[in-house]
């Protein structure tokens, strides 16, 4: 039982970060069907924005509050990454709609642009940011097992994130007029909503949710310029397997893939598991090309 649990959890853990790394992505190719590769490049932009948050509290704050950075570098983190966004979408990325490999090559030299940038910045070696004390250990269930209070963090602040874009897509007007455009832009843009608009935002708020994601990441170990490639395919993956533009179907993939790579990594070994989840997404996808759920439209194919 304490190695089911362990397990489950290593999933969940797995899934989370997945989820968060994901997000931003899925609202951003569903609406605008623009293939962003430069969102892992603003995932290491948030990751940076906290190692300089932690900077800035070691010179200028007294000590006892240093624990607290963390939660300052959480909104920080999206502010960075949210601006970024919103300069790269009015910049560039409005000149490219309707043209996805355009947009694809595009995106994918200002990733290296950034990286480039990021060397320049801080450095090639990767940088360490410490975590705040009360992050440290973990939380111990079932006689002897360890969940650490990092993960844990993570968890919670993904379903936190979860609960402000379901807030945000499903409660408020700008999620109505986000989903308007998804199901039908020009039915939209003629009932006098700002598509324009709209895809900035949309845009701007999926830079920034990658940049909380970035956030997170500093908790699992050190951060380089690089550090966004290694997330930015299982990033697609979610999107595609769980169906674009869908906040269900991104958690959905996500788990799906955290939870199938703990189990095969268990069973064999984490080069051979990676092969089987791509083997089982490739399967999955032969049989529902749309994904777990499929966007509704009024419009015809």
């Amino acid at each position: 039982m304490e190695l089911f649990v362990l397990q489950l959890f290593n999933g969940l853990s797995i899934s989370s970060i997945l989820l968060l790394v994901a997000l931003g992505l899925a609202i951003t190719f569903g609406l605008m069907k623009v293939i962003n590769m430069a969102h892992g490049e603003l995932i290491m932009i948030g990751a940076y924005a906290t190692y300089l948050t932690q900077n800035l509290f070691i010179s200028y704050m007294p000590a006892e509050l240093f624990d607290w950075y963390f939660v300052l570098a959480v909104p920080v983190s999206f502010g960075i990454a949210f601006l970024i966004g919103m300069v790269l979408e009015a910049g560039l990325i409005r000149f490219l709609y309707g043209r996805p490999l355009d947009s694809l090559l595009a995106t994918w030299g200002v990733g290296l642009v950034l990286q480039q940038l990021a060397r320049t910045i801080f450095g090639a070696p990767n940088v360490a940011v410490k975590s705040p004390a009360w992050l440290d250990g973990g939380m111990v269930v079932m006689g002897g097992t360890l969940l650490p209070y990092k993960r844990l963090f993570i968890i919670a602040l993904v379903i936190a994130c979860l609960v402000a874009m379901y807030l945000y897509i499903y409660r408020s007007n700008e999620g109505r007029r986000m989903r308007a455009v998804m199901q039908n832009r020009e039915m939209a843009a003629c009932l006098g909503i700002s598509t324009r608009r709209v895809d900035r935002m949309t845009f701007a708020i999926g830079s920034g949710i990658a940049g909380i994601a970035g956030c997170a990441l500093t908790l699992l170990g050190p951060i380089g310029p690089s550090l966004g490639t290694y997330y930015i395919v299982d990033a697609f993956m979610v999107v595609v397997l769980g169906g674009v533009g869908k906040l269900v179907g991104t958690i959905l993939g996500a788990t799906g893939i955290g939870m199938f790579n703990t189990m095969f990594e268990y069973w064999t070994n984490a080069s051979l598991g990676k092969v089987l989840v791509f083997v089982c997404i490739v399967a999955f996808l032969q049989w529902k090309p749309s994904g777990f759920v499929a966007m509704r439209t009024r419009s015809l194919d």
